[in-house]
């Protein structure tokens, strides 16, 4: 499962390459500091980040704390995922013998499916007893679903007996997991049968996105992308995507537009500073996200304020609702970096999406897409990915090499990635107190 390296505009390289050679000269002191901040703040026990590279910065645009597409990186690195498992849930349940998937209820979506059936395969591999629950109304009985890869995967109904859920196994006993781990966004909020469980759950249910913000996590984040570039001593906008925060906002009525088109101006003028600064010559753009959401939508480009007022009303019906027809009354205003990475004669533009577990880089994956431009979201229908292609870890930069050889990119991918995972990390704990990650999560 090798590709093609994408192609980064070389005529955009220069403060890249900059940050690629501080980011390859201070890789002990880089490890050093990790290595404090996970003893500080235990990492999420999963994590993707999407980021995007436009050669005069690198910088994540989204992290995801209920990952999918595990069955889009590199097979070769599972070994490390076993092993980064292991110990996640050696810490949080030492004696765990079993643990229950709680997926999406997207069981038309073969792709979603093929992920599951990846995520389960690897903790199967890591030494639990690995069963799926479903939460989907009407699911009476286990489904067996045939995949397009040619396995198959069980869909179980999961079942609440006092503070445990459970499974029915077919004897009449029942399967009693000691982890539960949600691969489930709770868009809709935290079901009751969730709710005062008196067994681990990770993530933590309040990281769902009925709760969490992405403007609470990039807040985070910048605050951790300023303590590095002082340690590198570089300027943070280079890896920090600056966003402003606009809530209470109508689009069906066109209430809080004003307020909207204010942050957005405002926003382009910061960044437009900075294109200066840097002799970027191509204008700004913001991206208007629903501040909790995922999946690519809710999402619009933006150049110019005037177009906040200029919204048709199919736009506006778009950016009304989120995953599972959930209403957006409040949004995040994000800098938009350009991706100048390119795929194939046709020039395709793509992103990295780097994965997760514990504090340990595991793979990812390019999202390509052939109809999008270098200033649009690519998580959109019509994309597909490609394997990272690289024959070391993203953690294995080659000191002999250019600063921007193949490992030596990844390198700096899996560093910004690991950046945004402190971040999620200090959200959860934000969220959850002092309460112990191996605490029961009683929702």
């Amino acid at each position: 499962m090798q590709t093609t390296v994408p192609h980064l505009t070389t005529a955009l390289t220069g403060p890249l390459l900059e940050i690629e050679t501080h980011l390859l000269a201070q890789q002990p002191q880089i490890e050093t500091w990790f290595r404090s901040e996970w003893q500080k703040t235990p990492a999420p026990f999963y994590t993707s980040v999407d980021l995007r590279n436009a050669g005069f910065k690198l910088a994540p645009v989204d992290t995801n704390l209920f990952p999918a597409g595990f069955n889009n990186i590199n097979p070769a690195f599972f070994p490390l995922s076993v092993q980064a498992i292991q110990n996640a849930i050696e810490r949080i349940c030492p004696t765990a013998c079993n643990v229950l998937i709680i997926p999406e209820n997207h069981t038309r979506n073969l792709f979603y499916l093929e992920s599951l059936a990846t995520l389960q395969r690897i903790l199967q591999h890591a030494g639990f007893d690995t069963r799926i629950g479903s939460l989907m109304d009407g699911l009476g009985e286990k489904q067996e679903i045939e995949l397009p890869s040619g396995g198959s995967i069980t869909l179980e109904p999961a079942l609440r007996q006092e503070e445990q859920l459970q499974l029915k196994n077919g004897d009449g006993s029942r399967f009693n997991p000691c982890v539960i781990l949600m691969n489930n966004d709770l868009s809709d909020g935290i079901p009751e049968i969730l709710k005062n469980l008196d067994q681990n759950i990770i993530p933590p249910l309040e990281l769902g996105w009925g709760h969490r913000r992405k403007s609470d996590h990039f807040q985070h984040y910048s605050k951790i992308a300023q303590e590095f570039a002082e340690q590198l001593q570089i300027d943070p906008w280079l890896i920090d995507p600056m966003f402003e925060k606009c809530g209470e906002i109508d689009f069906k009525n066109r209430e809080g537009e004003e307020c909207l088109a204010t942050h957005v101006e405002h926003l382009l003028s910061e960044i437009q500073k900075k294109y200066d600064q840097y002799n970027v010559d191509r204008p700004p753009f913001v991206l208007v996200k629903a501040d909790a959401g995922t999946y690519g939508m809710g999402i619009m480009t933006i150049h110019n304020a005037s177009e906040v007022h200029e919204l048709n009303r199919k736009q506006r019906n778009k950016m009304a609702k989120s995953k599972g027809g959930q209403g957006v009354s409040d949004v995040i205003i994000q800098e938009g970096v350009y991706t100048f990475e390119t795929l194939g004669k046709d020039e395709a533009v793509a992103e990295p999406v780097v994965y997760m577990m514990d504090h340990h880089v595991i793979g990812g994956f390019y999202r390509v897409h052939t109809a999008r431009g270098p200033n649009e979201n690519l998580n959109a229908p019509g994309m597909h990915f490609e394997p990272l292609a690289f024959a070391n870890p993203l953690n294995l930069p080659d000191q002999s090499r250019d600063p921007d050889a193949e490992p030596n990119r990844f390198y700096a991918y899996g560093v910004i990635a690991r950046l945004a995972m402190l971040a999620a990390a200090r959200e959860i704990h934000e969220v959850i107190g002092e309460r112990n990650i191996g605490e029961p999560d009683n929702g």
